[in-house]
C-alpha cells in the first residue's frame, strides 16, 4: 500500500524554527547556501575512537564489542516514548547519540535492531514511538526526532554518557523523511541516515548534514526514482552524501529487520561522521560495487 500523506499544521515551535532558517537564508543572499554544520569532518579535527580497529567481519557482525543496557522512556509531549540503548562501558569517555523513528504505522520494534547494533558499537540510541497512532507525517517525525535528542542530552538518565555535540538522526520510510527534515531544521547534526525514505519535498539542497540514504530496487511504496534518488541528487550542500540501492528482492520493508548491508554501511557512516573516526573511511570510499546485495551506489566522498 502506498503512503497517503495527510495535512498537518506546524506546531509553534516548528514554525519558529522554520522562520529562523528562512531568515538566516535571506541574510546570506539569493543563491547562497548556509555553511552551517557541526560536523567534525576537517582533517586533523579531534577523533572520538571507541572500540577496537574495525574489520570487514566486525562491520558485518550483528552486534559489536560493547555490552549495552536499555532504559524505557514513558510518553513525552510530542512522541510516545521509546527505548534507549546505551553502552555500559564508562572507561572510554562519552558517546555520540542517535534518535531513530519508525515508518508509517510502524512501532519502535521495527527499528529495535538498530538500537542493539549501534549501542553495541559505541553509541547511545533512542528508538521512539510516534504520536497519533503512528500516522504522523514526516515533518512531525522530524520534530519528534529533535525532541528525542533533546531528551537524551538534557533529561534522560544516561545524559552524562552522551556528548551533546555528536548527535544524529535516522529513520525508516516516513521516519526517513523525518530524518531529512530534522537535518534541515538542525544543521549542527553530525549525520542523518534515511532508510527507504518518504517525503513530499523533493529538494533538500539546503541540508548541510552528512547524509546516507538507502533505497531498495523492489520498493513499490517509496519508489527510488521518486524518493531516494532525487533526495540524494539534491543534497548538493551536504558535507558528505552517500546513496546505496539494495538489490532485489529488497523492498520497502527490508530495513525493518536485520540486513547485513544496512548493518555494515550505516555503522561505518556513523563512526566516521559522528565520531570523526577515520579508521572507517576505508569502508565507505570507494562505495560498494554492484553485487548480489547492491544494485548501485553513489557518493561524494570527502575530499574527492
Amino acid at each position: 500500500m502506498r503512503h497517503r500523506p495527510r495535512g498537518r499544521r506546524l506546531s509553534a515551535r516548528l514554525r519558529f524554527a522554520l522562520t529562523g532558517v528562512l531568515a538566516a537564508s535571506a541574510l546570506l543572499g539569493a543563491g547562497t547556501l548556509p555553511a552551517l554544520s557541526g560536523t567534525a569532518a576537517a582533517a586533523g579535527e579531534q577523533e572520538y575512537r571507541r572500540g577496537p580497529d574495525p574489520t570487514l567481519a566486525s562491520l558485518q557482525a550483528q552486534e559489536g564489542p560493547f555490552a549495552y543496557a536499555t532504559v524505557t522512556v514513558p510518553d513525552q509531549a510530542t512522541y510516545d516514548g521509546g527505548t534507549i540503548y546505551y553502552p555500559t562501558d564508562t572507561s572510554q569517555g562519552t558517546f555520540g547519540a542517535i534518535a531513530i523513528s519508525p515508518g508509517y504505522t510502524g512501532y519502535q520494534n521495527s527499528i529495535a535492531w538498530y538500537g542493539r547494533l549501534l549501542a553495541s558499537n559505541g553509541f547511545v540510541v533512542f528508538t521512539i514511538d510516534v504520536e497519533n497512532t503512528n500516522y504522523d507525517q514526516p515533518n512531525a517525525r522530524g520534530e519528534q526526532l529533535l525532541d528525542a535528542l533533546d531528551y537524551l542530552t538534557q533529561t534522560s538518565s544516561v545524559r552524562s554518557r552522551i556528548d551533546p555535540n555528536r548527535l544524529a538522526v535516522a529513520g525508516h520510510s516516513m521516519g526517513g523523511g523525518g530524518a531529512l527534515r530534522a537535518s534541515y531544521l538542525r544543521p549542527s547534526l553530525q549525520a542523518s541516515i534515511p532508510l527507504t525514505p518518504y517525503h513530499t519535498w523533493k529538494n533538500w539542497s539546503w541540508v548541510t548534514v552528512p547524509t546516507m540514504i538507502f533505497g531498495a530496487e523492489n520498493d513499490t511504496v517509496t519508489e527510488v526514482e521518486d524518493h531516494a534518488e532525487p533526495f540524494y541528487n539534491t543534497l548538493t550542500s551536504a558535507q558528505e552524501r552517500f546513496y546505496i540501492e539494495l538489490n532485489a528482492p529488497a523492498d520497502h520493508l527490508t530495513p525493518t529487520s536485520y540486513d547485513p548491508t544496512i548493518g555494515q554501511y550505516p555503522r561505518a557512516f556513523a563512526k566516521r561522521y559522528i565520531d570523526t573516526d577515520t579508521r572507517y573511511e576505508q569502508f565507505l570510499c570507494p562505495p560498494p560495487a554492484p553485487s548480489s546485495a547492491v544494485e548501485e551506489s553513489r557518493r561524494a566522498c570527502l575530499g574527492s
